[in-house]
C-alpha cells in the first residue's frame, strides 16, 4: 500500500466530477492514474466523499506533482475507471468558458456535453473485423494473387482511413465483390489483419427512412443535384460568407421567408467540407423534421451526415455521437445540444433560425447554443452563419450598430415567382369577435373576415393553417357571477387552472397546470357562491371544435391539430406534417409548433387567432417574440406558385409589433423596439443576469433573496464608484441616462443608450410568484457589458453566497422574466 510522503508513477490529473461541487475554488479534484498516456477530455469514473458508488468526470489537465499544489500525494487517490469515452480538446476548453460565463460547476457543463448513452456506452458491441496490415506490401509489391484477391486490393485503396477496422462482410459489399473469399485471401498474404473493435449497433437510424423519402408536397419538384439555381441575393450571400477568408467570424443572414436561406447554408458548407473542414448545423427541435435532415444528406452525404434530436433512442443517440467523433460524419445536423458533436477541424457553424427560444436551456446550465456556437467557433477559428427572418434584437444589434462585430446579408425577395403574402389586421374589438365570451353568450374563436377567406381557400382547394399559441380548450375556469370573481387557482401554484376536455379523462373534461402538471376535476359549482361554473378564454382544442361545426371538418383526418397533447413523440408530429405535405388534410391547427421552418406550397391562407397571447406579456421582450411569432407564420403562406393572404386577429393592431408584422417591416419594427430598449437600458445595450430564490417557505426565500441584493449591491457600488458614475438607488430601480444627445445608430437612426452603470433590481416576487409549492423572489442584475457583469457575480459566487442549486437559480441573458 502507498505510504503518505512517498513519490508514485504514473501521472496526476485534474478532474471536474459530475456533481455540483459548493466551494468554487475546488471545481475540480486531483487524483492519480497509473497508466501515463491518459488524456484532457477522457472520461473516468472516481471515488468521491460522500458517495457510496464512483462518480464520472472528465479530465481537464494531465501532469506531474505541480498539479497537487502542496497536496501530500500520498493521500491523493486513484481512478477507478477508464471509460473509454472522451470530448475533444477545444470543447474542453469550451466547458471552461461556460463554467465561468454562465456561473455553473464545471463539472456539471461537461455532464450535460457528452450525452447519457455515450457516458453508459449503450448499443457498443465487441466485433471481429479486419483492418490494413501496417507492413503490408504495396500493390506493385504484393505477393502472387487470384483474380478476385487483386480485384479486392485495388479497390481497397479507394477505403477511407478512418472507415477501419470494417467487418468482413461489410467490406465485400463496399467494394462489391459477391464473397469475402477474395479478403481472406489478402489476410493470408499479411496484406489484411482480423482486429477485434468496438462499435455502436443500433436497430432505429438517426430518422425514419420513409419520412425521409416521403413524396413531395403537391407542386413542388426533386431537388437538383447539385442545387437549383442561385438568386442574385443568394450568390451574393455566398460569395460573402465563402470569400470572407480563413479565421472567425460572423456573418448574421437575414433573409425573408422563403428566401432561400437553406440553400445558401448548403453551397457554403460544401465549400467547407471540400476543404477538409467539419460543419455544424443547428435548427431548433420542432424544425428538425426528416425533410430537413434529407435535405443535408442529400447533398452533403459523401461527407458523412450524423443527425442529433430529442427523438433518438439511446443506442442511436451513440451510434451518431461516434460517427462524428471517429471522423465518419462530418457534418452534424442537430438541436441545440448538437453544439456540443464532437467534430474536429470545425469550419462552419449555422444556426438556423437563430432567434428561437428553444436555443436557451431552462435548467442547468442555462446556456443558449447559438452563443455558445459563436464561442466554439471563436476557440475553433470558424465561421458561423445566423440565420433568420427576424433575427434576434441582440443579434441585429450586432450587426447594424455603431460597434457592428457581425457582418450583414440580407435577401428581401423570395425565390423565384413566389411573394411575400398579402396581411390583414382585423381588429377584434370593432369586429365584434370576442374571444373571451361571457355568460349566455357563444365564444367565436374564427371573425367573419377570416370565416370566408377560409371558405374561399378551401373552394379553391387550397391549404389553411391556423396558429393559436394557447393549448387546451379554455383558458380558466370561474363563477358565472361577475360579482363573485372567483377563479379556478392551481393550489401549487400562482396560476390558474386550465380546461381540458378528452373522452379519456374523468366525465370528459379536467383542469390542468401548465406549470406543475397537478390535475383535478371541474368544479360544477363555484365553491364562494354556490352558482354555477363557466370556462372562458380560448385553447386549440375550443378552435378545433368550432371549425368541425363551423366548415364540416373531421378532426384527425382533414383537420390536425397539432399541439403537445397530440404529438405525443417527434413521429406523431413528423407523421401530421407529412399528411398534410401529401394534401390528406385540409386545414392544420396548432402552436408555435407549425409557426416556423415549414414549407407547404399548398398553402393559401395563414390565420393568426389571437396575436395577443404573448404581446401583453410582463416582459421586456414581448413585442419581439410577437413580432417573430406573427412573422415567421404569416411567411407558411403563397410560398408556392399562387399568392397567399394572411389574417392576424387581434385586440391591439396598433401595436408597433402588429403593423410592422402586416407590413413585413423587420427594420422598422427592429429600429422602433431598439429605441425603447436605448431608453430603459436594456438588452441589448447591456447584459442582465437573473438570479431567482426558490423555498417552500416564503420567509426563507425572502431571506436568501436580501441577502443576495445586499451582497450585489455592495459590489455594484464599487464598482459604479470606479467607473466614477455613482449609485443611485430607487426602490432597487433606476434607467440609466440616456445617451449624447444626437447620436444615432448607424442603420435605424436609433439613438444611442449606452449603460453606464451597474444597477440592481429588487428583490421582487416574480411574475409567477409560486410554482410547484415554492415561492419564487428575484433580484436582476444589469450591467454595461459582460465583463462588468462578471465582475459583479464572480465574487460571489467564490464567496459561496452565489450557487446555482435547488434553491438558487442563475440565469446569464435571460429571455424569459415570468
Amino acid at each position: 500500500m502507498f505510504r503518505p510522503g512517498e513519490s508514485r508513477g504514473g501521472v496526476y490529473l485534474r478532474v471536474a466530477v459530475e456533481r455540483g461541487i459548493r466551494d468554487a475554488e475546488e471545481s475540480t479534484l486531483v487524483y492519480h492514474s497509473p497508466e501515463a498516456d491518459i488524456e484532457v477530455g477522457e472520461r473516468v469514473e472516481v471515488p468521491l466523499r460522500g458517495s457510496r458508488k464512483p462518480v464520472g468526470g472528465i479530465v481537464v489537465e494531465v501532469g506531474g506533482e505541480t498539479i497537487l499544489g502542496g497536496l501530500d500525494p500520498g493521500r491523493v487517490k486513484g481512478i477507478q475507471t477508464r471509460t473509454g469515452a472522451r470530448l475533444p480538446p477545444d470543447l474542453v476548453e469550451l466547458a471552461e468558458w461556460m463554467a465561468s460565463y454562465y456561473l455553473c460547476p464545471l463539472g456539471m457543463v461537461m455532464a450535460t456535453m457528452m450525452p447519457a448513452a455515450v457516458k453508459h456506452r449503450t448499443g457498443l458491441r465487441k466485433r471481429m473485423g479486419l483492418a490494413l496490415h501496417p507492413g503490408a506490401p504495396g500493390a506493385g509489391a504484393a505477393p502472387k494473387l487470384s483474380p478476385g484477391a487483386r480485384q479486392a486490393l485495388d479497390a481497397i485503396g479507394g477505403v477511407e482511413p478512418n472507415a477501419w477496422p470494417v467487418e468482413a462482410k461489410a467490406l465485400a459489399r463496399r467494394l462489391g465483390l459477391r464473397s469475402v473469399a477474395p479478403l481472406n485471401a489478402l489476410v493470408r498474404a499479411g496484406i489484411l489483419k482480423e482486429v477485434a473493435f468496438e462499435e455502436v449497433r443500433s436497430r432505429a437510424p438517426a430518422f425514419d427512412e420513409r419520412e425521409a423519402s416521403a413524396p413531395e408536397a403537391p407542386g413542388e419538384s426533386p431537388p437538383a443535384p447539385g442545387g437549383p439555381p442561385l438568386t442574385d441575393e443568394q450568390r451574393a450571400a455566398c460569395e460573402a460568407i465563402a470569400g470572407a477568408g480563413g479565421g472567425f467570424g460572423v456573418h448574421l443572414l437575414r433573409g425573408v421567408t422563403g428566401s432561400g436561406k437553406t440553400e445558401v447554408y448548403l453551397r457554403v458548407l460544401r465549400r467547407a467540407v471540400d476543404a477538409g473542414y467539419s460543419a455544424l448545423v443547428l435548427v431548433p427541435e420542432i424544425a428538425l423534421t426528416p425533410q430537413t435532415s434529407r435535405r443535408f444528406v442529400e447533398r452533403l452525404g459523401d461527407a458523412g451526415v450524423a443527425v442529433l434530436h430529442s427523438g433518438l433512442s439511446g443506442a442511436e443517440r451513440h451510434r451518431q455521437w461516434a460517427l462524428a467523433s471517429g471522423g465518419q460524419a462530418r457534418v452534424v445536423v442537430g438541436a441545440r445540444s448538437a453544439v456540443f458533436a464532437p467534430l474536429a477541424h470545425l469550419g462552419v457553424i449555422v444556426v438556423d433560425e437563430e432567434h428561437d427560444g428553444s436555443y436557451k436551456q431552462d435548467q442547468l446550465p442555462r446556456y443558449n447554443a447559438r452563443d455558445v456556437a459563436i464561442k466554439r467557433a471563436q476557440l475553433t477559428g470558424a465561421r458561423v452563419i445566423l440565420g433568420s427572418a427576424t433575427p434576434s434584437l441582440e443579434s441585429w444589434h450586432n450587426a447594424t450598430g455603431p460597434q457592428a462585430r457581425y457582418a450583414l446579408c440580407e435577401m428581401t425577395r423570395r425565390v423565384g415567382a413566389a411573394q411575400l403574402p398579402e396581411v390583414r389586421v382585423v381588429d377584434l374589438g370593432q369586429a365584434g369577435r370576442r374571444l373571451h365570451g361571457a355568460q349566455g353568450q357563444t365564444m367565436v374563436a374564427i371573425s367573419e373576415p377570416l370565416r370566408q377567406a377560409m371558405r374561399a381557400t378551401l373552394r379553391d382547394r387550397r391549404q389553411v393553417i391556423l396558429l393559436l399559441n394557447r393549448r387546451g380548450y379554455a383558458s380558466y375556469v370561474c363563477c358565472a357571477s361577475q360579482s363573485c370573481g372567483w377563479r379556478m387557482p392551481c393550489e401549487a401554484c400562482d396560476a390558474a387552472m386550465v380546461l381540458h376536455r378528452g373522452r379519456h379523462m374523468p366525465r370528459g373534461q379536467l383542469v390542468r397546470c401548465h406549470h406543475c402538471l397537478a390535475e383535478q376535476l371541474v368544479p360544477a359549482i363555484c365553491p364562494v357562491c354556490g352558482k354555477k361554473t363557466i370556462s372562458l378564454g380560448l385553447g386549440t382544442q375550443r378552435v378545433e371544435e368550432e371549425l368541425a361545426r363551423e366548415f364540416g371538418l373531421a378532426a384527425g383526418e382533414d383537420l390536425l391539430r397539432v399541439d403537445s397533447d397530440t404529438m405525443a413523440s417527434a413521429r406523431d408530429y413528423f407523421a401530421a406534417l407529412d399528411r398534410f405535405a401529401r394534401g390528406e388534410a385540409r386545414v392544420m391547427l396548432g402552436t408555435q409548433m407549425i409557426a416556423k421552418g415549414l414549407d407547404f406550397p399548398g398553402v393559401g391562407l395563414v390565420g393568426v387567432i389571437s396575436a395577443d397571447t404573448a404581446l401583453n406579456l410582463p416582459d421586456f421582450r414581448s413585442a419581439e417574440r410577437t413580432f417573430q411569432l406573427v412573422s415567421q407564420v404569416a411567411g407558411r403562406a403563397g410560398r408556392g406558385n399562387e399568392p397567399g393572404l394572411v389574417i392576424v386577429q387581434t385586440m391591439s393592431p396598433g401595436a408597433t409589433a402588429i403593423r410592422c408584422a402586416a407590413r413585413h417591416d423587420y427594420v422598422g419594427f427592429a429600429s422602433a423596439e431598439l429605441a425603447v430598449r436605448a431608453g430603459a437600458g436594456l438588452p441589448p445595450f447591456a447584459r442582465m443576469a437573473r438570479i431567482v430564490c426558490r423555498d417552500t417557505a416564503l420567509g426563507k426565500a425572502e431571506q436568501a433573496s436580501e441577502t443576495l441584493a445586499r451582497a450585489l449591491r455592495d459590489g455594484a457600488a464599487a464598482i459604479n464608484r470606479e467607473a466614477g458614475t455613482g449609485v443611485r438607488e430607487r426602490g432597487g430601480r433606476h434607467a440609466d441616462q440616456p445617451g449624447p444627445a444626437g447620436a444615432k445608430d448607424a442603420r435605424g437612426g436609433m439613438p444611442i443608450s449606452p449603460v453606464r452603470r451597474v444597477r440592481i433590481e429588487g428583490p421582487q416576487p416574480c411574475t409567477i410568484a409560486r410554482i410547484s409549492d415554492h415561492y419564487r423572489i428575484e433580484v436582476i442584475v444589469v450591467a454595461p457589458d459582460a465583463g462588468v457583469l462578471r465582475r459583479v457575480l464572480a465574487p460571489l459566487r467564490d464567496q459561496g453566497l452565489l450557487l446555482s442549486d435547488a434553491h438558487t437559480a442563475i440565469d446569464v441573458d435571460p429571455l424569459v422574466l415570468l
